[in-house]
């Protein structure tokens, strides 16, 4: 018996040493196969191959010895990771990095450990964040733009692919207990509705636990698309006073405590994203008078961004010769220059976008100070970065008390501002944005703002790291240039895990960034980056850094404007920027090394190669209507037999530039019925189809500016069929691909009838061209988040009669072949001529570049356009060789 046992403990340790499951159990750990085991795998293949038996099986478990497979934990000693990412916010924004809003939590990281100077973001929402959790570039996992702005090419479609596991999924097969709290912008918008698929939410990449809102933002007082892992959730209602940033810092709170609880020993990651400071910038009231009451604003933004400068320097978080670059004056006006209502207003804006910053950080220190009452502080790693790009000057010059109406193309003036939106801003009552010269202000020392990636304005995120245990510079300051594709190395350096090789079964692309973890040690706090070559590109704006220096292209498209004629990226004017010795990009110095500006610029087109970068594509507010795949692509009749809510905008029919037809089958009870039929959006842009106090109402919400409504007598008890039809009087969004919006936005005419008979008809003078709120849902038969009318109901508005049947009709226009040949026409003589939508895909529906264009005007189109970039090539010179090249890559622009 001794000899039985001696030979069944050599050979388990065979078998969990072999070659087979290359895994080395950790020191002091229980024996193997012991219901406590516990193992470290080599981290290569992931899942790990099955464990092997070691146990011993006869027919009578008398004789048998069983043997559990082991836990997999991390490599001994790994710490905890709290990685927090806040939303755009410049340089400027935060205390820590001389900005004049309290940052106490961020502060406290970066006492306890190392600010970093020279830390950069994609200057877009969801591509940062794509590049924050895989470790490569945006363009390489599919987010070249936010996922709403999705097209059809690898660097733009908004796909993870399976080749690029996320850091969520490399610390869960390793042992991590992982979570998302807060915001998702990496789900395809076309896949965020129940019918999935899962596999691209934060689940489905990796994270065991998700509690937060899918897409670019959300209103924080009633956020439409929160879920908790897959499951859309409502915990607001019925709770006046309710706010996301506190519900998701609670959250996170009860989390650590119930994984300390449950698993005390295995060290948890969690991403921490709030939405703060995206808008709409919702504070509670009382963060709003504790920043109101320090008037930080009240001598504008020139003053404020001296103030900056100033703090700057004194912290040493710029060097001391580092040049303010100027105000553009031809851009924003200078404070001096604005009328007493204006400054009233803007102040206002800046005060309560400075407490949603403070406010935020107050709910991220609640949840450092948990992970420290739990005495867990010392091993965890944290990794706080302020803003996923630079402060948004999306905002608009003056500012808006709606963000949907900015993306629509409405900007309501200064005097309507104060007279109906200035005592309830950054209330539930408003989906706000400041103007554009708090942006500018924000991103101090820097030029430009969020959606530039040539100048660090867009780009330049402060950020402080920690972990007690390892880094004993406290206080330190590090100014090696990195890159937010740099954080997934570093933890997985920090916790001993490689990348893997493998991941079910599908062999893994190169991690793309470099580990920041050298700049832990003292002994490296002046050691030259490892991070050397980096480009940047959005929208076609472009730079391209390497060791120092950076060639970028100038602005050609402020961040404020959405819809504007551009020249040909190609043609887009260069910059070159010495970084040692101009640390801000104040002094362009391409004139005076002009083979440095080439080598560059070939440098950008490699990297561009490389990255997925290709084609460039100048256009902002046009991609988020182009058609993608979802579950209404292709469809233009749909019918729903019982309720449904909680369809995402990415997955709903869209009703916008198109005539259409809604029919609800409907019973009504004996006294009468009320509820919601059909809606979609909300409070800030939407509408509503339903029946209050037994009559039917229609009601179409134009971004909270103006309702249109169609409203018919009393319904009788008994079985009725209630009919929208509008009838829509522009050409389309075809008329896009020859740079003409008037297809767009235009009115048309809704009819109201029962039972076949009209009782309302109303003339809509214009109608919403590009996107409704989008953080609202589709629903039937009720209505989430908030109402297309406040007037009128309350969520959630439930039919109270029987609904039989909805059904949806929808017409979109095609143009004719006069219209082609006119806006063709139109074209060319602007010298703007049409460019060819190389997708000629088989798809049922077409993409917006070829909508209503015949073979042969597509053809005709392309050799037009083939012709101008062969004189383009002419007039500069260029050789036979590089002008084919030259042509080549302008046809596809």
């Amino acid at each position: 018996m001794i000899i039985r046992t001696i030979f069944v403990a050599i050979a388990v340790a065979s078998v969990i040493s072999g070659p087979a499951f290359a895994q080395t159990a950790q020191s002091a750990a229980p024996p193997p196969g012991s219901p406590a085991a516990t193992i470290t795998i080599p981290g290569n293949q992931l899942p790990p191959p099955p464990q092997e038996f070691g146990g011993k099986i006869e027919r009578d478990a008398r004789n048998s010895k069983p043997f559990w497979p082991a836990r997999v934990v991390p490599p001994k000693g790994a710490p905890n990771v709290l990685l927090i990412i806040t939303d755009d916010a410049g340089y400027g924004v935060p205390s820590t990095f001389g900005g004049v809003i309290p940052t106490p939590a961020l502060d406290r990281i970066a006492q306890s450990g190392l600010r970093y100077t020279n830390f950069h973001s994609t200057a877009l929402c969801s591509p940062t964040r794509a590049a924050l959790i895989t470790g490569r570039n945006h363009h390489s996992v599919g987010y070249g733009v936010i996922a709403e702005q999705a097209t059809g090419y690898p660097g733009y479609d908004s796909i993870i692919t399976k080749d690029k596991a996320t850091i969520g999924r490399i610390l869960t097969d390793n042992g991590y207990h992982t979570a998302w709290f807060g915001k998702n912008h990496n789900t395809p918008e076309y896949q965020a509705s129940q019918a999935g698929p899962f596999d691209q939410w934060p689940t489905g990449m990796g994270f065991e636990y998700f509690y937060g809102f899918m897409g670019g933002d959300t209103n924080q007082w009633e956020p439409g698309n929160l879920v908790r892992n897959t499951t859309p959730i409502h915990p607001y209602v019925g709770k006046p006073g309710w706010n996301l940033m506190t519900a998701m810092a609670d959250e996170a709170i009860d989390y650590v405590n119930r994984m300390n609880a449950l698993a005390p020993d295995t060290p948890f990651f969690i991403k921490f994203a709030p939405g703060a400071t995206h808008a709409p910038h919702h504070p509670t009231p009382e963060w709003v008078k504790k920043i109101s009451e320090m008037h930080l604003f009240d001598q504008g933004w020139n003053k404020l961004r001296d103030t900056i400068f100033e703090n700057q320097k004194k912290l040493g978080v710029i060097p001391q010769n580092a040049k303010l670059t100027p105000w553009p004056k031809d851009l924003i006006k200078e404070w001096d220059q604005l009328s007493a209502d204006e400054k009233k207003l803007f102040v206002r804006q800046a005060e309560v976008f400075a407490a949603y910053a403070a406010y935020a950080d107050n709910e991220i220190g609640r949840v450092i100070q948990s992970i420290d009452d739990l005495g867990k502080l010392d091993n965890t790693l944290i990794i706080y970065i302020e803003g996923d790009n630079g402060t948004s000057a999306e905002g608009q010059p003056n500012g808006t008390p709606n963000e949907v109406a900015m993306f629509n193309q409405i900007n309501p003036p200064v005097e309507d501002q104060l007279k109906y939106f200035y005592d309830v801003w950054g209330t539930d009552r408003t989906y706000n944005h400041m103007s554009i010269g708090w942006a500018w202000a924000f991103d101090t020392p820097f030029s430009w703002t969020k959606q530039i990636v040539s100048h660090f304005g867009g780009t330049r995120q402060g950020m402080a790291v920690s972990w007690p245990a390892v880094i004993k510079d406290k206080g330190g300051i590090r100014t090696q240039f990195h890159h937010v594709i740099d954080v997934v190395p570093t933890i997985l350096e920090a916790a001993h895990i490689k990348a893997p090789d493998m991941v079910d079964g599908i062999k893994q692309s190169p991690i793309e960034g470099v580990s920041m973890m050298y700049t832990f040690d003292e002994k490296n706090a002046n050691a030259p980056s490892t991070h050397t070559t980096q480009y940047f590109e959005m929208f076609a704006d472009r730079a391209i850094y390497n060791d120092g220096w950076i060639a970028s292209t100038k602005v050609m498209r402020p961040p404020w404007v959405t819809v504007a004629k551009l020249p040909a990226p190609q043609d887009y004017p260069w910059e070159l920027y010495d970084l040692h010795n101009d640390w801000t990009q104040a002094e362009d110095v391409a004139a005076k090394y002009p083979d440095k500006l080439k080598e560059l610029q070939a440098l950008f087109w490699q990297q561009a190669e490389r990255y997925q970068v290709l084609p460039l594509d100048s256009s902002v507010a046009t991609r988020m209507i182009t058609p993608r795949p979802s579950l209404s692509a292709g469809r233009t009749s749909f019918a729903w037999t019982r309720p449904l809510s909680g369809t995402p905008n990415g997955d709903a029919p869209s009703l916008l530039n198109a005539s259409y037809t809604f029919k609800a089958d409907v019973d009504i009870p004996q006294g009468g019925a009320e509820g919601m039929l059909v809606t979609q959006g909300g409070r800030f842009g939407g509408y509503g189809f339903y029946v209050l106090k037994n009559k039917p109402v229609f009601t179409w919400n134009l971004v909270d500016l103006k309702r249109v409504r169609w409203e018919g007598p009393e319904l009788t008890p008994g079985k009725h069929l209630i009919e929208f039809d509008f009838r829509y009087d522009g050409l389309g969004a075809g008329t896009m691909v020859f740079g003409n919006y008037s297809g767009i936005g235009q009115g048309g005419t809704g009819t109201l009838k029962v039972d076949g008979n009209i009782v309302s008809t109303e003339k809509m003078e214009h109608s919403l061209p590009f996107i409704l709120q989008w953080d609202e849902a589709f629903d039937i038969g009720s209505d989430t988040g908030t109402p297309v009318d406040d007037n009128d109901y309350q969520t959630p508005f439930v039919f109270t009669g029987k609904l039989n049947k909805v059904t949806l009709d929808i017409d979109r226009p095609k143009l004719s072949p006069d219209d082609v040949k006119r806006l063709q026409d139109a074209a060319r003589a602007a010298g703007d001529g049409p460019s060819d939508d190389a997708g000629k895909s088989a798809s049922a529906e077409p993409q917006v570049g070829t909508v209503g264009l015949s073979l042969t005007d597509k053809i005709q189109l392309r050799i037009d356009k083939r012709e101008g970039c062969r004189k383009q090539a002419e007039a500069q010179g260029l050789g036979m060789m590089d002008r084919i090249k030259f042509v080549q890559q302008c046809v596809q622009q």
